[in-house]
């Protein structure tokens, strides 16, 4: 809560009766207490909507485990289900940002949770690998739209010095889900033939129908941008919104001002280079991201052969929560420094390392920490990347732009489960896998070196590129 201004003065006005310096310090705290605001009415709820986001889009990895079998799926099978679930994904995402910019958050967000959540529980009526792919495919049309939306709606809300903190305490629910749904999802197969229904029945209806819980909740909840929300005052709303356009860098004040002029398009500036690179180097992250999302129980459980599932569950959990700790305290630290170029590539570093360390050697203890490794570096460094695209991309170009480095990023997704699933089969190991995914994060690291990451800091000084 802002601080109590003078009587008959609000907080705005009373700055200008300070010192140069003293204004500076008050609107400083002013901007402090409202970004507090912010994040404890929004950032738990978001949280929990990412939570079950992420688990219906990785549950059908811990259902692998027996659903393989029963519907007579190959690995190759198994994977073109997931590619094409990110097809659909990838080309849903666009249009959807795009209705989201014209009828809100609030509304689109919940429709899209509702159906989704529909879709997901319906996957346990799945009874060969045709129907498995169309359910698939409902599911990434409808889920589409959910992260490129949340990441549009972030920045109207959390200015860019903060955005490495809050970035990192939403997406945490990628790992945090993965942990849980690891011990949860084992637990759950368990429950093969209660009721009559096969344990990933069970993973899929108990997992699915939550999201359409949630949906109903966002239209509540959620305001679409703080001009609109009733929990904020004047004075915040105010604070927040100079805040948030005192700290546009640069490179994204002039693409506002070419938009304003007329000197550079729309379509211009989302096919430039700087697009291309971003879109390039989030393919490559991405790739990791997948790996460790959907293949991680399957490699655990590869060199874990006797082990039953649920312990594999549980051993998958173990990545999940190292990665929580790392994102936490990475995020802030990008922050509190205003560096984002080395924060994003040296986690990528780590998570190329990782792979290799799974691919190499032939001890289960350095194996899991290669998956550690990779895990963490990989989800710490995706926080990292979101703080980064809005700020090179004009106002108008943030809502498509973001979506379409987003669908063309996931592309790796949709491509991760079809080679390695091939690989496998081809191979009858994860090493050849392994070393693709660890290959692809090495030249993502040398695209991140030259992206345009360059910020500002509050106090108008360049934001550092190195640690």
């Amino acid at each position: 809560m802002l601080q109590a201004a003078p009587s008959g003065a609000s907080p705005l006005s009373s700055l200008s009766s300070l010192s140069s310096g003293a204004q500076a310090a008050r609107a400083v705290e002013a901007e402090k207490q409202v970004v507090g605001k912010v994040s404890r009415r929004l950032l738990w709820f978001i949280f929990l909507l990412f939570v079950f986001s992420f688990l219906d889009r990785i549950n059908i990895g811990f259902a692998g485990l027996t659903m393989m079998k029963d519907l007579g799926l190959t690995s190759t099978q198994f994977g073109l289900a997931t590619t094409l679930f990110y097809i659909a994904y990838i080309a849903c995402g666009i249009p959807s940002n795009i209705v989201l910019a014209r009828i809100g958050a609030r509304r689109w967000i919940g429709t899209i949770m509702i159906a989704w959540g529909l879709a997901s529980t319906a996957t346990m009526f799945a009874t060969s690998p045709n129907t498995l792919y169309l359910l698939r495919v409902l599911v990434g049309i409808a889920e589409a739209g959910f992260l490129p939306g949340m990441l549009v709606y972030m920045t109207l809300w959390f200015p860019p010095a903060y955005r490495a903190r809050a970035n990192a305490l939403f997406m945490i629910a990628m790992p945090v889900t993965a942990a849980l749904g690891s011990a949860l999802s084992g637990y759950i197969l368990s429950l093969d033939g209660a009721l009559g229904l096969k344990g990933w029945q069970w993973l899929f209806m108990l997992e699915g129908l939550p999201s359409a819980i949630l949906g109903l909740i966002v239209f509540s909840y959620l305001d679409d941008k703080p001009e609109t929300a009733k929990w904020l005052s004047a004075d915040e709303k105010a604070v927040l919104a100079r805040s948030l356009q005192a700290q546009r860098v640069p490179a994204a004040a002039e693409a506002d001002a070419a938009q304003t002029t007329g000197g550079r398009s729309l379509f211009a500036e989302l096919t430039s280079l700087t697009v291309v690179k971003f879109a390039v180097a989030y393919f490559c992250l991405v790739n990791t991201l997948a790996m460790v999302a959907v293949w991680a129980p399957l490699i655990v459980k590869s060199f874990s052969a006797d082990a039953s599932n649920r312990t594999i569950g549980l051993l998958a959990a173990i990545p999940q929560v190292v990665t929580i700790i790392a994102m936490i305290w990475w995020g802030r630290r990008s922050d509190r420094k205003q560096e984002r170029r080395w924060h994003l590539a040296l986690p990528m570093l780590m998570a190329a390392a990782g792979w290799l360390f799974t691919a190499m050697s032939g001890n289960p203890a350095v194996q899991m920490l290669g998956i550690c490794m990779a895990s963490a570096g990989s989800y710490t460094a995706m926080s990292i990347f979101w703080t980064t695209p809005d700020q090179a991309l004009s106002i108008k170009a943030q809502v498509i732009g973001i979506a379409v480095i987003n669908a063309m990023g996931n592309i790796s997704s949709a491509l991760n489960p079809l080679i390695v699933g091939w690989l496998k089969d081809t191979t009858h190991s994860f090493k050849s896998g392994l070393l693709y995914s660890a290959t692809l994060m090495l030249a993502g690291v040398v695209i991140v070196l030259l992206l345009p990451l360059a910020g500002r800091k509050k106090n108008g000084a360049p934001m550092k590129t190195s640690p």
